[in-house]
Parts: C-alpha cells; structure tokens; sequence
C-alpha cells in the first residue's frame, strides 16, 4: 500500500502529516511556512508526495461551524484542485472543523514548556496529522 497525505492549508503555514505505508497511523511532517502574498507551496508539497509514494492526498475543508462555506472555504478548494493537477494523485476535501482547536488541546498535554506548546508550526502539524487520522478512520470503517 501506499502513503496518504494530509494538508491543514492555512494562509501562513501548511501543517501537513503522512500515514504509515498501511494507511493505519498517521505522523506529523514539518510544517511548511507560507510568505505573505506568495504563492501556496505547492512545489514542496508535490516533491514530498513524489519521495513518500503517496497515493492520495486529503485536504482539510474549513467549513463554518453552520457546516457552510466560507471566502476562505473556495481558496481551499482551488488549492485542492490544483495540487490534484500537479501531483497526479487524487485529492479528497475532509471537513476540518475543529480539529485546529483539538490540535491545540493536544499540543497542551503533552507538557512541553509555554512557549515550545505555543509554537503555531507544531499545532498545525497536530491539526493535519488529526485530520489525517480522521480520514483513515473513516476509509477503514466504509
């Protein structure tokens, strides 16, 4: 089998983790830091598809917590639907809601010092790797 990858796309990082190669666990990558008014880095994320076998990549859907889109919610999804095109694999979108608030809550309990537990990189590679877990729980279950 092959790896999947998670993308937790944000406007100033993409926190992003990748499953074991039987899609059972997922483990956080580091995080990928975006420059104001840049393009997404869709360059490295294709190169880390390419060197990890991926198969298939899942993107986290910022939905509003009414389950709506929002302006955010449409850049995602072009980010989805280029990264598709680019790397070859299929893309799916997973609804994110909340998982940057669990993200946080982890970060929180694993007792590390205030300010390594605050560091916005590692509590987006938690988000991504639970939007990951999520998404092979999910495949696992159908």
């Amino acid at each position: 089998m092959a790896r999947i990858l998670a993308v937790d796309f944000g406007e100033r990082r993409v926190g992003l983790a990748i499953s074991d190669p039987t899609a059972t666990i997922a483990q956080p990558l580091p995080t990928l830091v975006r420059r104001a008014g840049k393009r997404p880095p869709l360059g490295k994320i294709v190169e880390i598809i390419n060197a990890n076998e991926v198969s298939e990549a899942v993107v986290g859907l910022p939905l509003t917590l009414a389950g709506a889109d929002s302006a955010w919610t449409q850049t995602v999804r072009d980010f989805a639907e280029k990264l598709h095109a680019r790397a070859g694999v299929p893309v799916a979108l997973l609804d994110e809601r909340l998982t940057s608030v669990r993200a946080e809550r982890a970060v929180r309990e694993l007792g590390l010092k205030k300010t390594e537990r605050e560091q916005k990189e590692r509590i987006d590679a938690a988000a991504a790797m639970l939007l990951l877990q999520m998404y092979l729980d999910q495949k696992k279950n159908r």
